[in-house]
């Protein structure tokens, strides 16, 4: 066996600089979609901010659009790894449990989009961190993340279940009187007729864990709740599931509110199933080894499809079908466009709103269209890998 001794903070650094590598790669790819441009031009928040910043400094492309996001993965991971330290009986299973934070699926795609899930996460850590060092709750933290997400409703009800369990009166009032003002603030969505979404709701779920760590996920905070010692983690992370599961019978939720405060419980995850482990005789590990190396290529498999999906185009017949396609091609027509000298277009609402953030501006000389139209001034394909996955038809509106 190779010793590690000594070798796991820098062997965490090199592996956490490759993750930020392949995500600032990765997000070179990925052209502005519809909701992110009306982030980007019109809603006015932390979001619109930190990325108007990021564009003002790098410039207006994909990679200045999403840097802070991936900042701010790359804080969590750290905040994460420092959380754990004196958790784990080995420093290898620290770095293990960090590494598989950093790669869960429902992680690398939350520091890749202009959203608040991975912002969330850091937020939700920063705290945890504070409990862990001082042993006392941050109030001011919790009155500031009022303002940062309405999704932190559900981190007040976590610690509002926590504090009545530990009987901590000023975390029970503090706890109550924010969820109650973030209640106020942003209001509950119960709109539309009552429609079960329970199993759409767990198929997120395991697509953001990937499916086996997921299913163990759930028999580990079980198991925790019958008979273990219930933590200010073990609080979080149940009440946010447990609440989206009921809620999903009804409506259909916007899981990344919930998301963050489940993936933050890993560790407790990783440290179950490695106590579980050591305490048979390696004669009877095989199948905990088995489930291991099961889950870990189903994780590898989910997050190289997340991180590396545009050659799915070459295997489905509609590009509107793939997954991720609300980020692609944008970009790329907006080039297009300049190669033909084309900076003015008329087109659909969304891809307006989505070419304006490349320079394509509003104008009536051209119309853009992605469905066919006959007789066309120009039609563009657009391909992956030398295959043509959708062509762009420019027709002339106008001489002047």
């Amino acid at each position: 066996m190779i010793n590690l001794k000594g070798y796991h903070d820098p062997i965490f650094y090199l592996l956490l600089l490759f993750m930020v590598v392949i995500l600032i790669f990765v997000a070179d790819t990925l052209s502005i979609s519809y909701k992110e441009s009306l982030t980007f031009f019109n809603e006015v928040g932390l979001l619109n901010t930190l990325s108007n910043f990021s564009t003002s400094v790098f410039g207006q492309n994909n990679i200045a659009l999403r840097l802070p996001f991936i900042l701010f993965y790359t804080l969590s991971s750290i905040i994460m790894y420092s959380i754990t330290k004196d958790y784990f009986k080995t420093e290898t299973d620290r770095l293990i449990s960090t590494l598989l934070f950093m790669v869960l699926p429902g992680v690398v795609s939350a520091s890749l989009l202009v959203h608040n899930t991975i912002i969330v996460i850091f937020c939700i850590l920063i705290y945890l961190y504070y409990y862990k060092i001082y042993q006392t709750h941050n109030y001011f933290l919790l009155f500031l993340f009022l303002f940062i997400d309405n999704s932190f409703a559900i981190f007040y009800l976590a610690l509002f279940f926590y504090s009545l369990r530990k009987k901590e009166n000023t975390l029970i009032i503090v706890s109550l009187l924010l969820f109650g003002l973030s209640m106020q603030i942003y209001g509950f969505d119960s709109s539309g007729k009552p429609r079960g979404h329970f199993l759409d709701t767990f198929t997120i779920y395991a697509s953001i864990f990937s499916p086996m760590i997921f299913l163990y996920y759930i028999y580990v905070m079980y198991r925790i709740g019958l008979k273990g010692t219930k933590t200010i983690y073990w609080y979080i992370s149940v009440t946010a599931l447990v609440f989206s599961l009921l809620f999903s019978f009804r409506q259909r939720i916007q899981i990344e509110d919930f998301a963050p405060y489940v993936v933050v419980t890993l560790p407790i995850i990783i440290k179950y199933f490695l106590h579980n482990l050591r305490v048979r005789l390696p004669q009877f590990r095989h199948r905990h080894y088995n489930w291991a190396y099961l889950s870990l290529f189903l994780l590898f498999i989910s997050v190289v499809i997340i991180l590396f999906n545009k050659p799915l185009y070459l295997f489905i017949k509609k590009p509107q079908s793939h997954f991720a396609y609300k980020y692609h091609f944008a970009y790329e027509i907006s080039e297009k466009l300049k190669e033909k000298n084309i900076n003015y277009v008329t087109t659909n609402y969304k891809l307006e709103n989505r070419l304006n953030f490349y320079g394509i501006k509003s104008g009536e000389k051209y119309l853009v269209t992605l469905n066919e139209a006959n007789p066309y001034f120009l039609k563009i394909p657009i391909e992956i890998l030398d295959k043509k996955v959708l062509n762009v038809y420019v027709l002339k509106l106008s001489s002047y």
